[in-house]
């Protein structure tokens, strides 16, 4: 029992402070300029969270090109430069790298 309550402690937390930036920010009384800023946000944090699951192994080396991982990402940034559909995107990667671990490796 004694586990769980700094795991519920951690959460709330973790729950309050994103609660209280939400009713705190008034879109409304934001100018122009930061809400531009703001629609950035999403686009700078994204690779940073993906770059470490693709690029990186366990031990934190950078992996080699033929790896199926680096094979389904080029696949799918060039599905979606093309066609800038997210989910014909995220499948052609996934169905890509499937692919390569199941039927070739």
């Amino acid at each position: 029992m004694s586990i769980w309550i700094p795991i519920i402690l951690a959460g709330l937390i973790n729950y309050l402070t994103r609660l209280g930036s939400i009713l705190i920010i008034n879109p409304n009384k934001m100018n122009a300029t930061t809400k531009q800023i703001l629609n950035y946000v999403p686009s700078a944090v994204f690779p940073a969270i993906i770059f470490p699951s693709v690029f990186l192994d366990q031990d934190s080396n950078i992996i080699h090109f033929t790896d199926p991982k680096i094979i389904a990402f080029s696949v799918a940034f060039l599905v979606g430069i093309f066609t800038k559909n997210l989910i014909v995107t995220i499948f052609s990667g996934l169905l890509t790298f499937w692919f390569i671990i199941f039927f070739i490796t």
